[in-house]
């Protein structure tokens, strides 16, 4: 049984913050721009607060599980991402089918004006601090200041690099909108960048973060 909701808390978490990321790029091309960066961004990182608080069984994105807790919580998160991805294609198929095509693709995660390195690079980063953060709020899950800290981290990284790799952070957000339009353009960014940058932080967070922090 406590398989099952584990697996289901990944795939509810997942689900949510793949809808409010792709969902808000989407929103920002319909309103032609009016939602913003900073919406888009506000949107990604309210979804992953409020998952991580609402669903303490999730390991909510990439962080420092064991190895096959991490695999598990992967295919619970894909499935959850490919389930999002195909919502937001049912939904907007029939009023706004512009938005499964070029330049919008449903949400999907893309480079920008940079390459493929730069765009990896920057994933891996933004990731890494992410996991960092999640490491140092897990004995606070259910306090105001772990997901606040969470949804923080994730802010930081849409607001530095939103516009130039969608700043998913996790593959999941990535595969989801990708399933749904058939879109794959440089999609082992999404894959290689945030698995570097978690596993650095498994590697490394241990000796970051203080023990006073984590009490």
């Amino acid at each position: 049984m406590g398989g099952l909701r584990a697996f289901s808390s990944e795939f509810a978490g997942t689900f949510a913050l793949t809808l409010a990321g792709a969902g808000a790029v989407c929103m920002d091309a319909v309103t032609g721009g009016r939602l913003g960066p900073l919406g888009t961004a506000l949107s990604y990182a309210a979804a992953i607060s409020a998952t991580y608080y609402a669903f303490p069984g999730s390991v909510c994105g990439v962080n420092r599980a064991p190895l096959l807790r991490g695999v598990f919580a992967l295919a619970a998160q894909l499935l959850g991402a490919a389930c999002a991805g195909l919502f937001l294609h049912a939904v907007l198929s029939g009023g706004q089918p512009d938005l499964l095509n070029a330049p919008v693709f449903l949400g999907s995660c893309d480079p920008h004006g940079i390459g493929y390195r730069a765009a990896t690079l920057i994933e891996a980063v933004l990731t890494f601090f992410l996991a960092c953060t999640v490491s140092a709020s897990v004995p606070r899950r259910r306090r105001a200041l772990g997901p606040m800290a969470v949804g923080a981290a994730a802010l930081f990284g849409g607001l530095s690099a939103g516009p130039l790799t969608g700043a998913a952070m996790n593959p999941a957000r990535a595969f989801g909108p990708a399933i749904a339009t058939g879109h794959w353009s440089q999609h082992y960014v999404y894959w290689v960048g945030p698995l570097a940058g978690a596993v650095l932080a498994a590697l490394i967070a241990p000796y970051l973060v203080r023990e006073e922090n984590i009490l």
